[in-house]
């Protein structure tokens, strides 16, 4: 998987962030944070969601400071938005990504 990375954070806490593929089918993608005790924890907690593809190979973009910032003031330290470049967008939790859709 292209687009993803980490930083260690002084406490010996890993941010991990990963670009993965829009659920919408847009051909959007989407970026994770997820704060978790190491990037082993934080890829677990992303496949117990029903995430299963996800790796993390390299560290080709890791979180930036804001992104960090958002990520440790979240409850669930698991975040996400779908327009990385656009900085007007919020992060939303991740439940609001794996919520199914309601019928109309």
């Amino acid at each position: 998987m292209a687009g993803g990375g980490f930083s260690r954070l002084p406490g010996g806490s890993v941010v991990v962030a990963v670009a993965l593929p829009s659920p919408a089918g847009e051909g959007r993608r989407i970026r994770v944070l997820v704060h978790a005790a190491n990037r082993a924890r934080a890829l677990t907690r992303l496949r117990n969601l029903g995430l299963r593809s996800v790796y993390l190979r390299g560290n080709s973009e890791p979180p930036t400071p804001d992104e960090i910032t958002a990520v440790l003031h979240h409850p669930d330290g698991l975040i996400w938005r779908t327009a990385p470049d656009d900085v007007d967008e919020l992060w939303h939790p991740i439940r609001a990504l794996l919520r199914p859709a309601r019928p109309a």
